[in-house]
């Protein structure tokens, strides 16, 4: 469990981080310098690599990280949304969900759908 709350952290912090302005501009410079020195090694294939290594690296390991903030998010969102059907409204508790693992999420989804099964019940048996 620790190392998935220390991935967690990692990832919201660099997803954060990169959908900042600096981060844009950070890699549209390093694209400059990348091209303003395609004529001193003569456009080589070397040259051309580099961008396409790095480029390949960065998206690769991205690709993991936003993946792992969508789906916490996403889970989040779904938990907090069957709170507020089952409920007719949100509590206290489930805000700042997100920033929860995946089990401790799903922990409070089951804790819904088990409400849910209570509700469903208790109506019935006083409807009989």
């Amino acid at each position: 469990m620790p190392m998935e709350k220390t991935f967690n952290h990692l990832a919201s912090a660099v997803a954060h981080a990169t959908g900042r302005p600096w981060a844009f501009a950070l890699c549209l410079a390093s694209v400059i310098v990348w091209a303003g020195t395609g004529p001193i090694y003569h456009y080589s294939e070397t040259w051309q690599l580099v961008i396409n290594t790095g480029t390949t690296i960065v998206t690769f390991l991205m690709v993991f990280l936003i993946q792992n903030t969508q789906n916490r998010d996403g889970a989040a969102i779904q938990a907090k949304l069957d709170e507020l059907i089952r409920s007719g409204a949100g509590k206290n508790d489930f805000i700042g969900i997100e920033h929860l693992t995946e089990a401790e999420v799903e922990e409070f989804r089951s804790l819904c759908a088990r409400a849910k099964d209570l509700k469903t019940r208790d109506t019935s048996a006083a409807n009989a």
